[in-house]
């Protein structure tokens, strides 16, 4: 059992028989009372999202996580398939599980797969994937006082917004975290 105010994001946990892990997390204290732990989480079985508040001192169930290496190999609209890099095992995965992962897997990418007694449940992805710019619009300078940006499409169909001297075919290095533009690679 952990305290609430361990809870970090990232953190997995069990609450009345689900498995939930931590997206995000705010400590508030009030002026009198107790701190109020509030987080958002997902059901890592069903993608379900939830805000809920804990009171300090809730205690919840922690649980430890098995992590393999996987490949991701291709989709089929239904299914993302992945490859085991040790033993070369072939599985599916739903898209409820691959939610947030979807708009930076690119084929033959190795990432970390997050198992709970044999069930696959959550994929954890680099910090930064290098993806290929398929769509830019041409880019006119005009009157900014600061960086100008302009839309992208890369080629996973994520959308970002980029410095106006980016092209198509250019391969840039984007940010996992919060889908944001790093560099040109």
């Amino acid at each position: 059992m952990i305290d609430v105010n361990e809870l970090r994001k990232g953190v997995t946990f069990t609450l009345d028989g689900e498995l939930w892990k931590v997206i995000g997390y705010q400590h508030h204290k009030p002026g009198r009372g107790k701190a109020i732990i509030r987080t958002k989480l997902r059901n890592l079985r069903s993608g379900a999202t939830l805000d809920k508040n804990f009171i300090s001192g809730d205690r919840v169930q922690d649980i430890r996580l098995d992590h393999q290496t996987v490949q991701y190999l291709y989709s089929d609209g239904d299914f993302y398939h992945f490859m085991d890099v040790e033993s070369y095992e072939q599985f599916p995965l739903p898209n409820a599980v691959l939610e947030d992962a979807k708009p930076y897997l690119v084929e033959n990418m190795e990432i970390e797969l997050s198992s709970y007694e044999g069930e696959r449940l959550d994929v954890e992805l680099p910090i930064t994937v290098d993806l290929r710019v398929i769509e830019a619009p041409p880019g006119f300078a005009g009157d900014t006082a600061s960086g100008a940006t302009k839309e992208v499409t890369l080629e996973t169909d994520l959308r970002i917004q980029v410095p106006l001297f980016i092209e198509e075919g250019d391969v840039l290095r984007i940010d996992t975290r919060d889908a944001r533009y790093l560099t040109r690679v």
